[in-house]
C-alpha cells in the first residue's frame, strides 16, 4: 500500500494521510477534519513535515466510521474513541434518541390520520396544527397547573400535585388520542380557562396546603376503590372527601353540608371537567380526575339513598 511503512511483527505501522484514508475507506478530507478536531491521536511528522499516523489512528477512524453508520453523531462517536464515554453508554444514548424520534413520528402520523378522519375540519386543522408545531410534550399542561394552583403552596406539594395531574403521553397514539392531545393543548394554553378554574371556591381557601393534602388522601382512597372496580358509594373515601371540603369552607361534615356540596361541585367551571376528560383519553390508568368523578358520584349516591 503506497505511503504505508511496515516492519517486523509487533512494530506499529506508519501511514501517510492518504494511506490512512485508503485503509479506513474514507476521504483524505475526512481524515484531516477528524485529526484537526482532536478525534485521532496526534500524528507524528516526517522529516519533510508530513503527517504520519499509526495503527491507533486507523483503529479510531474505523471505530468512528462504524459508529456513524449506526447513526451516532460525530461528537458522541468522538467521545467513545477518546475514552471519555463507554461504548455501552453511547449506544444507550443513541437508542434513546432513536426512540424519541420514532415517538415523534408516530404522533405526526396519528395527527395526520386524525385530520383525515375529520375530513379536513377547520377546527381540527387549527388544533392539530398548533399542538404539533413542536414535539408532543407536557409543558403546556404543567404551565396550566402552575397558573391554577395558589402561589403560597409549599414547593414540594406544588410539584407533587403537578406531577400527579399531568397525563402520560402514549408512545404510539391513536388518531383519537392525537386529537385529544391537541384539544388539551389548546385548553391549557388558554389563560382565561386557568383563571376561571383558579377563581373557584376551594382552590384559594385559607389553608390551601391542608386542602390539597386532604384531597390527595381522598383520591388515594378512591383510587383503591377504582382498582377493585367498586361502584361509587359512601364509605371512607367519601367521608374524607367531604371532610376536606367542609374544613375548607369553615364547616363540618353533616347531612346539610353534603346536600349543599353536590350542587357546588356540579357548578364547577367546565374547563376542569374537560381537562380530566381529555387527560383520560391519553392515560388509560385512573387519574386525579377519575378519582374526583368517582367521589362526586359517590356523594350523589349518598344523597339519593338519604332522601
Amino acid at each position: 500500500m503506497s505511503g504505508m511503512t511496515t516492519g517486523t511483527e509487533g512494530i506499529e505501522r506508519s501511514f501517510t494521510i492518504g494511506a490512512l484514508a485508503e485503509a479506513a475507506g474514507v476521504s483524505v478530507k475526512t481524515v484531516r477534519h477528524y485529526s484537526d478536531g482532536g478525534l485521532l491521536p496526534p500524528p507524528a511528522r516526517s522529516g519533510g513535515g508530513h503527517r504520519r499516523y499509526g495503527d491507533a489512528a486507523l483503529e479510531a477512524l474505523l471505530t468512528i466510521r462504524r459508529l456513524r453508520a449506526l447513526g451516532l453523531p460525530l461528537p458522541l462517536a468522538g467521545a467513545v474513541v477518546r475514552a471519555e464515554l463507554s461504548l455501552e453508554d453511547a449506544l444507550a444514548s443513541q437508542q434513546d434518541e432513536v426512540e424519541r424520534q420514532l415517538t415523534e413520528l408516530r404522533w405526526r402520523s396519528a395527527g395526520l390520520e386524525a385530520l383525515r378522519l375529520a375530513a379536513g375540519d377547520p377546527d381540527g386543522l387549527r388544533l392539530l396544527g398548533e399542538a404539533m408545531r413542536h414535539a408532543p410534550g407536557r409543558d403546556a399542561f404543567a404551565d396550566f397547573w402552575r397558573r391554577v394552583l395558589p402561589p403560597r403552596l409549599p414547593a414540594t406539594l406544588r410539584s407533587a400535585i403537578i406531577d400527579a395531574a399531568l397525563p402520560e403521553l402514549p408512545a404510539a397514539p391513536t388518531a383519537r388520542q392525537a386529537l385529544a392531545y391537541a384539544e388539551l393543548h389548546a385548553l391549557t394554553a388558554d389563560r382565561a380557562s386557568a383563571a376561571a378554574v383558579r377563581g373557584e371556591g376551594n382552590f384559594n381557601c385559607a389553608d390551601a396546603a391542608a386542602f390539597y393534602r386532604g384531597l390527595d388522601e381522598a383520591y388515594r382512597l378512591a383510587g383503591a376503590e377504582l382498582a377493585r372496580a367498586a361502584d361509587p358509594q359512601p364509605g371512607q373515601a367519601l367521608d374524607c372527601f367531604v371532610a376536606v371540603h367542609a374544613r375548607a369552607q369553615g364547616s363540618v361534615d353533616s347531612a346539610d353540608f353534603r346536600f349543599a356540596l353536590g350542587p357546588l361541585l356540579a357548578a364547577a367551571d367546565p374547563a376542569m371537567g374537560r381537562y380530566w376528560s381529555l387527560a383520560g383519553e391519553l392515560t388509560p390508568e385512573p387519574t386525579m380526575g377519575t378519582a374526583d368523578a368517582w367521589l362526586t358520584e359517590a356523594l350523589a349516591t349518598w344523597r339519593r339513598g338519604t332522601r
